[in-house]
This record gives C-alpha cells, sequence and structure tokens, in this order.
C-alpha cells in the first residue's frame, strides 16, 4: 500500500493538452496564474487591441510557488498562450513573428518588464534559448518559455489546480499524480463515465459548489432535467478524491448516508442524486430527510462531505417539507447551487466540448460552424442537447441551417420522438427492453450480456425483432441513446444513456399501441413502480414524463402491485431508494393512481385497509396515514376504517407524544383536515387536555431517559406544536404546562452530548476573491474558431 502522497506510477506525467480548445487552454493558462503563482490579471481581448489573443497582464508579485519563474522581479509582465490542436507537435521560433513585434511594442508602453510564453507544444533547449534572445531584444528584462511538459507537471502537483480545472482528471494517466487509494477512487469514478469528463466545463457554478464543500462541506444541486447537476456531483467527487483523499460513497437515502457514515473515518465523500424524488417529488423521501438532516449535518461537523443534486421542480416542492430550522441552516451557509446559472462563455464552451468529442464528420462541423454560437444562446439552454448534437444518431435530419440548429438546441426533448420514430425495430426492442427493465439495486438496467425470460422475448417478438438484432442494437445504441454501466458487483449492465431520454422513450411508447401492453407485462416490479403512473388519460403531465397506464390495464397493473406488496419483506432499490415494498407501492397509490385505479387497487388488495390503521408515531412521517386521506378524498374510505385511524391518532397524541394532527400550518394541512370533523377535532383536543397535561410533569422524566443532545427531537417539536394550538386556542393554563414541559425537557437534554459527537474538521479556506479570473471583454475571436480543425 502506497504512503499518501505517493504516486501509483513512476515518471513524468504527460497530459494531452491538444485536445483541449484554443478558449479551454487559455482557462487552463488563468488557472495557473491564480491557483500556482497567486497573480491578479486582466485579460486582453482577442482581437480590439493588435491581435494579442490569448494573453494575460498585470504587475508581479513575488509568489510562495516561484516554479519556473524564479528570479523574476516585481513589476509588469504579459503572459502569452499558444495552443496547438496537433499531438506531439514542436514549437519553432519562427512561429512567433507576430508575438515579436507586438512585444516591441508592449515593451515600449512599459507593461512589459517580463514575458512568460505558455505552450502546450513542446520546446527544445535551442528554440528556447532563440526565442529568449529574440524576446530580450525586444526590450524583455525577463523571458520566461514554459512547455507542455512544465504544464503537465503542474497539474500534476498542484491539487488546487485541478480542482478547479477539473477537465484535466481525463487527459492524463492517473496513477502519475495520485496516491494509491485516491487513483482506485477517481478511477472507479471516471469509468462510470468518461465522456463527462471528457466533456466537463467548469462553471460558475462548480466554481461555488467547490468553494461550498471546501468552506461547509455541504453542498445542494439544483436545476432543471439535462442542466448537468451529476457531473458537477462527479467532478467534486473525483476532486475530493485527489484533494482529501476521501472515500466516496453514492448513497441512495438519508438513511443510508446516516448509516454508512463512521464517526471514525473523517475523509468520506457522500452523493446523492435526486434526494427528493427522482422524476417527481416524493414525499416519503423528503421527510426523511426532515428527520434525518439534524444527522447529516452531524456527520459534516465531523469531516464528511455531502453533496446532493435534485430537480428544481421536485426541490420547490420539497422546501415546504423540510423542517424550519432544517433550510435555514442550509441557506445561511449559501451551500445551495443553481446549476442552470451559466455565462454565454460556459454555454459556448460546453457546446464546443461535445461537438469536439462526437462523432460529426469534419465537414458537418464545419456547416454547422457559422450558427453555433446562435445554438449556444438558445434558451432553454441545455448539455445533455449539446451532447446530441454532437452524435449523427441524433441529428441524421437535421437541417445545418442556424433555424435548424437552434431549434434542435432548444427543443430537443420535443425532436426526440421524431427521432424514436426514425429508428428500426430492431432498436425499438432494444430501448423497449432497457425501459422495461430493472432487475434490483444492484443491477438497475438490462444485463451484458442478455439473458431473455419469457416477458423479455415477448416484447422483442412485439417489437418485430429478434435476440440477435437485440444485441446488435444494443451495441449499436451505446454511447448516444444508452450507456453500458458496472454494477457493485462487476455486472455490466444498459441503461438510458440520460434521464430524459428514458423521459423522451416513455412518451413515444405511450403513442405505441402495439408496444405497450407488452412492455408492461414484460417490465420488472422495479421499473413498473419507477416509470409509471396510473393517472387519468387527460390529466396534464407534470414535469418528469411517464408512461401513463390506460384504464383497460389498471386491473392487471393493481394485481401485480398487490402481490408484490403481500410478498415477505425485501427492499426494492433505485426509484423506491431502499424503501420496504409496502411504502413503494403506498407511495404509487397515493401520487400516481387515479380514483379509478385507486378503486381497481382496493378490489386486488382488500387487506389494505387493515395495514393502514397500524401507523405509528410520527404519524406525519408515516405515508399510511396519507393513503388514508386519499382514499377519503376519493370517496373509498369506510366508515369503520376513519374511525378507527381516529382512535390509533388518539392513541399516539398522548403516549407519543405526537402532534401530527394538529396541522397548524397552511403546508401541512394535508390528512388530518381531511379525515377529521370540527367536531372530532375539538374532541381530540380535550384528550389531550385530559388525558397528557395533568401527567406532564411524570412523562417528562420518562422521556428524557432516551434522549440525547441532538438537533432534532420529535418530542421536543410535539410539545412546542402543542403548546402554540393550545395558546392559540385562548387555553393559558394548557399552553402554559406545554410551554414549562418544554423548557424543562430541552433544558436537560442539551447537557447531555449528542448521539455523535466528535472533532472539528479541517477546512480549506478560499477567499473566494476573483483573483485571476479572466473575463475577457470585447472579444472578436470565435471560441468555434477551431471546431472544424
Amino acid at each position: 500500500m502506497s504512503s499518501a502522497g505517493e504516486v501509483v506510477a513512476v515518471g513524468s506525467p504527460r497530459f494531452t493538452l491538444h485536445t483541449l480548445g484554443w478558449r479551454a487552454f487559455q482557462d487552463l493558462c488563468a488557472a495557473v496564474l491564480r491557483e500556482v503563482w497567486g497573480q491578479s490579471v486582466q485579460a486582453f481581448a482577442d482581437s480590439n487591441d493588435g491581435g494579442r489573443d490569448g494573453a494575460f497582464y498585470g504587475t508581479w508579485q513575488p509568489p510562495t510557488d516561484p516554479s519556473g519563474v524564479r528570479d523574476v522581479l516585481p513589476g509588469p509582465f504579459v503572459l502569452q498562450c499558444k495552443h496547438t490542436k496537433k499531438a506531439d507537435t514542436t514549437l519553432v521560433p519562427s512561429e512567433l513573428e507576430d508575438e515579436f513585434d507586438k512585444v516591441s511594442a508592449l515593451v515600449k508602453r512599459g507593461v512589459c518588464g517580463t514575458y512568460v510564453l505558455l505552450t502546450n507544444a513542446r520546446v527544445t533547449g535551442t528554440s528556447e534559448e532563440e526565442i529568449r534572445r529574440r524576446l530580450r531584444a525586444c526590450g524583455v528584462a525577463h523571458p520566461i518559455v514554459l512547455d507542455g511538459q512544465w504544464l503537465s507537471d503542474m497539474i500534476a502537483t498542484h491539487r488546487r489546480l485541478r480542482m478547479f480545472v477539473p477537465r484535466v482528471y481525463g487527459l492524463g494517466d492517473l496513477s502519475q499524480i495520485l496516491d494509491e487509494r485516491a487513483y482506485a477512487q477517481a478511477s472507479a469514478l471516471m469509468a462510470s463515465a468518461p465522456e463527462q469528463v471528457a466533456t466537463f466545463v467548469v462553471t460558475g457554478a462548480y466554481r461555488k459548489a467547490a468553494r461550498a464543500l471546501c468552506d461547509h462541506g455541504f453542498v445542494l444541486l439544483l436545476g432543471d432535467p439535462a442542466v448537468g447537476k451529476s457531473v458537477i456531483a462527479l467532478m467534486l467527487a473525483i476532486s475530493a478524491a485527489d484533494n482529501w483523499g476521501c472515500m466516496a460513497i453514492k448513497a441512495r437515502t438519508s438513511e443510508e448516508l446516516v448509516q454508512r457514515w463512521n464517526p471514525h473515518e473523517k475523509d468520506q465523500f457522500f452523493w446523492l442524486d435526486d434526494a427528493f424524488g427522482a422524476v417527481r417529488h416524493e414525499e416519503h423521501l423528503t421527510h426523511a430527510w426532515a428527520r434525518d438532516l439534524p444527522h447529516v449535518m452531524s456527520a459534516v461537523k465531523n469531516g464528511a462531505r455531502v453533496v446532493l443534486t435534485s430537480r428544481s421542480y421536485i426541490y420547490n416542492e420539497a422546501r415546504p417539507l423540510l423542517k424550519p430550522y432544517s433550510y435555514p441552516r442550509l441557506h445561511e451557509q449559501q451551500v445551495t447551487v443553481d446549476v442552470a446559472d451559466l455565462t454565454r462563455e460556459e454555454r459556448q464552451q460546453i457546446l464546443y466540448n461535445h461537438l469536439s468529442a462526437g462523432d460529426q464528420p469534419q465537414d458537418v462541423r464545419a456547416q454547422m460552424k457559422p450558427h453555433l454560437e446562435a445554438a449556444a444562446d438558445a434558451a432553454p439552454f441545455r448539455p445533455e442537447a449539446a451532447r446530441r448534437l454532437g452524435l449523427q444518431a441524433f441529428t441524421s435530419k437535421l437541417p445545418q441551417t442556424r433555424q435548424g440548429i437552434t431549434a434542435f438546441m432548444a427543443q430537443s426533448q420535443q425532436l426526440l420522438s421524431d427521432v424514436y420514430d426514425q429508428l428500426d425495430t430492431h432498436a425499438h426492442a432494444a430501448l423497449a427492453l432497457t425501459y422495461a427493465t430493472a432487475r434490483d439495486e444492484t443491477l438497475p438496467g438490462l444485463p451484458n450480456p442478455i439473458a431473455l425470460d419469457a416477458g423479455d422475448r415477448d416484447i422483442v417478438e412485439r417489437a418485430g425483432s429478434t435476440q440477435p438484432g437485440v444485441s446488435k442494437a444494443l451495441t449499436a445504441l451505446t454511447g448516444s441513446f444508452l450507456r453500458l454501466n458496472t454494477s457493485s458487483d462487476g455486472q455490466e449492465y444498459w441503461a438510458f444513456h440520460h434521464p430524459t431520454l428514458r423521459e423522451g422513450f416513455a412518451a413515444w411508447l405511450a403513442t405505441q399501441p402495439h408496444l405497450l401492453p407488452v412492455v408492461l407485462t414484460g417490465m420488472t416490479d422495479q421499473a413498473l413502480l419507477s416509470r409509471t403512473d396510473c393517472l387519468d388519460r387527460d390529466s396534464e403531465q407534470r414535469e418528469g414524463t411517464l408512461l401513463r397506464i390506460p384504464p383497460s390495464l389498471y386491473k392487471q397493473a393493481a394485481q401485480r402491485l398487490a402481490a408484490v406488496r403481500a410478498r415477505p419483506y425485501s427492499r426494492l432499490a433505485s426509484w423506491q431508494h431502499h424503501l420496504p415494498p409496502e411504502e413503494a407501492i403506498l407511495s404509487y397509490v397515493v401520487y400516481r393512481g387515479s380514483d379509478t385505479f385507486l378503486r381497481a387497487y382496493m378490489t386486488a388488495d382488500p387487506q389494505l385497509s387493515e395495514t393502514l390503521v397500524k401507523f405509528h408515531s410520527p404519524a406525519q412521517y408515516d405515508t399510511r396515514t396519507t393513503v388514508l386521506a386519499r382514499l377519503h378524498q376519493a370517496g373509498l374510505l369506510t366508515e369503520d376504517i376513519r374511525q378507527r385511524a381516529i382512535e390509533r391518532m388518539k392513541e399516539l397524541a398522548v403516549s407519543g407524544p405526537d402532534a401530527s394532527w394538529i396541522e397548524a400550518e397552511d403546508w401541512q394541512k394535508k390528512v388530518w383536515h381531511l379525515l377529521l370533523t370540527d367536531e372530532e377535532r375539538e374532541q381530540l383536543f380535550e384528550h389531550v387536555r385530559q388525558e397528557l397535561v395533568p401527567t406532564l410533569v411524570d412523562v417528562v422524566g420518562e422521556w428524557l431517559e432516551d434522549a440525547t443532545g441532538d438537533d432534532d427531537d420529535p418530542i421536543e417539536s410535539a410539545l412546542f406544536w402543542y403548546y402554540l394550538a393550545f395558546d392559540q386556542r385562548g387555553d393559558d393554563d394548557a399552553a402554559a404546562e406545554f410551554d414549562h414541559a418544554r423548557d424543562f425537557y430541552n433544558d436537560e437534554r442539551r447537557s447531555r452530548p449528542p448521539s455523535n459527537e466528535g472533532w472539528e474538521p479541517d477546512t480549506v479556506k478560499d477567499d473566494g476573491s476573483q483573483r485571476g479570473r479572466h473575463q475577457p471583454s470585447g472579444s472578436h475571436r470565435s471560441l468555434f474558431d477551431d471546431i472544424d480543425q
């Protein structure tokens, strides 16, 4: 085992810097100025001041790390970037004739005492000496020439440089720059998405997220579908493995994060995609976060680093359900990052990278070139649309005009239906198989090699394909529509390349009557739960497209779901995030079922009512109460079951104590405002006053036996809501009793240590300044200038 800091492979590192575009290379040079030498600079415009493209100027200050620039005196300096897209190129002095003329003018203006030439090409000793001689002849006091190998060495030796220019992780041999543990972690992460690493662009959102992770250990990435939330999380994970030696854990729920957090292992990095639901808001996940967030914050306080992602529309629904004292903490730490907030230059660089990494022929890129700036200005701009524009599979019939290309960028999701129509029957069968498959938590896709069961074969045959045809189509679709992933146990499987491609296929599949019934029949339980709904046909599709099951198939779907709930306990994964089957089914019934489907499900599952009245405390977090309210709203809840639910709530109201039934705030008024009449609510208040208030002094002592100093405490919460409710009703005596009991309870428990108490983490401070960040103004050279080279 290598010690910390010892690289796995020896030798000089070499990065394929020629694969960067000219602007990306310029950004790398700016990062060297900022992160290696600590210089504050300005960027010359690209062409409006005499042609000094890719150059920076400023006043040199002695750096703490003088790598490559020793003995440079303070004063004005210029750094010139010279990039070539040809591999293994050697720079010769004759290529710099234009620059020598410009240098003389700069010296006369007094802005160039030191001149640094930074290139990704090789520079021989003889050429270096000649370039330095020519620069001195122009009046430069300190000429410096630094080549691609020097740049590679800087990348290898400066972790913060890699963190803020993380695309370099995909440009070289990681074994030459990372220690063994970090190498293993980063390699595993990169293997899961090599294209994303190769095309990544450092955006303002990434920089803000990286700083939040450094300063606070926590970041929440928000944005619409296909804006790049997951790739930022991936690059943060790779950077964390490099900078802090973090062990990356991609958890599925807040519960799993808390369970897998080790207080004695400070270097843990937790990454949770779609924290509050993958396609739609899932309230049970949000309730779990409300319950577990204080424990997550304890993990962060003790050195863990946590990154969450969520679609904005999902988070907007989840936010009111997070406890009032949890969200302000996140807000105060300024850890929420809107990933979609991109500058024009960032959008252009994203589009450039995807076109460079794609398979479009050079002549097609040349035809696109005049229209690419307009394409980057399309609204909304989606990085996933940029990826598709770079692939022939999505653009075979795309007009190479400004209107055609900008429409593709702005309406890529709407155009997907036409693209799916153009595929052959073998591709349709392969995609339908992939959509219908989600085996279990370790294999959330179609296994490779494929082994078809009876349902799979039915899908293939109904689509008009064969197993050999499907196998060939899977290979052809990989890299465009599909991605070949590897599970934790080494099994390869196919999945849609991006969630929006899966959602687009769902929309297309709903228009294919010959495929829809057989796909539903062949779906795994996991896929049925995560990728369909049973809402009314004319019900508006909310954001996040699911496959809508028609009423003619409600009975079949209900019987399948009822059978899943009746099985012995085993966890389902992925969309359900390790939910027990019963809770996964109940969530589906509540949020994805029409009244007609609910009726079909109640017929298929006659034992459901008995299950629903056995909810636990706190009732507000138990999905069974939400199902009771939904059934009551649909006129499907018998009066006997409603009364038994009220009796259960009366019991928990005192024994918990559980104030879930009060629902004092507007955002809380969901379950018990539907289930209770005004008279029954009054009876519950009287029951609490008679049964709980007189015993508060005694029971508080019992509650304290298991209490800790954690921020989140359900008993404290219940006492608060009881105090507030009785105070608002004008019952001063009862309110005073609850207020006194809460104060006593809090005073006693807060003197106790939290359930997890540990050390304060070392933090990497960043002053948040904009040192070295260049914002070229008046630029006239298109970023896409060399896209067809």
